[in-house]
């Protein structure tokens, strides 16, 4: 399915000019099979402002969108995003005790969106997630979020297991939210600065973080399906978290 022209930037001098003068950009893809100085500045100038680079086939640049991209395509963010390493401090500066949002490897626009929406409903101070191999941000986003979107702080991390260390080794419990528990999320202990954590749609959350978290907590399921919609099961341990919290 085409993008939106809004969402996009086509073309090779468009998107260094984009890039020059500090566009919020989600995304690039370039093709694969491109070379020339042009797509080398593009590469140092993304790399240089932290924004994901992704080296794809001709086709799948033509299935993004069929005008003349000469092997360019951006992704525009309706956001700028944010550095954790900014927005804590600030947090712990107003003497709040942090409620943060980690998402491993989330895909699915529709299911960040929603995630957005019950997040800041549910009083969380920011959300983070990885800056490569991670949902894309655009105007579904926003729709899907109910404009939530633009009242928290999404920080993109280009190292991902490295922030996590930061939020640790700065007082944040990391407790992550899967079955592979026996302990339930009425158990967990939500005390203090926290981060929540989530993981993909599809294989939840990685090995590698797994072995980063202080705790790890389970939603209770009666009925006969394995598992549930990660924005639903955001909504749920949320909830649990302001429940204690407001006891």
């Amino acid at each position: 399915m085409e993008e939106s022209f809004n969402d996009l930037i086509f073309g090779v001098h468009p998107l260094i000019e984009a890039l020059e003068s500090g566009q919020n950009i989600d995304k690039i893809l370039l093709n694969k099979e491109s070379r020339g100085d042009s797509f080398t500045k593009i590469k140092q100038l993304a790399k240089s402002r932290f924004i994901p680079v992704s080296m794809v086939p001709l086709q799948k640049l033509q299935r993004v969108t069929r005008s003349n991209h000469q092997g360019v395509v951006a992704f525009i963010s309706p956001i700028a995003f944010q550095s954790i390493e900014t927005v804590l401090p600030a947090l712990f500066d107003k003497g709040k005790d942090p409620l943060l949002l980690i998402l491993d490897g989330i895909t699915d626009v529709r299911n960040f969106g929603s995630i957005l929406r019950t997040s800041e409903c549910m009083g969380v101070d920011a959300v983070m997630l990885p800056a490569k191999n991670s949902v894309a941000v655009n105007a579904d986003t926003v729709k899907t979020s109910a404009g939530a979107i633009y009242n928290i702080p999404i920080c993109k991390e280009w190292h991902f297991g490295t922030s996590m260390q930061y939020l640790k080794n700065a007082g944040v419990r990391l407790i992550g939210c899967t079955e592979k528990t026996d302990k339930l999320a009425s158990a967990g202990d939500y005390t203090g600065p926290i981060a929540i954590v989530m993981g993909a749609e599809d294989i939840g959350i990685h090995p590698l973080t797994i072995d980063k978290l202080d705790e790890i907590v389970k939603i209770p399921m009666a009925g006969k399906t394995a598992s549930l919609n990660v924005a639903v099961a955001t909504g749920m341990i949320l909830y649990e978290v302001q429940r204690q919290k407001n006891k």
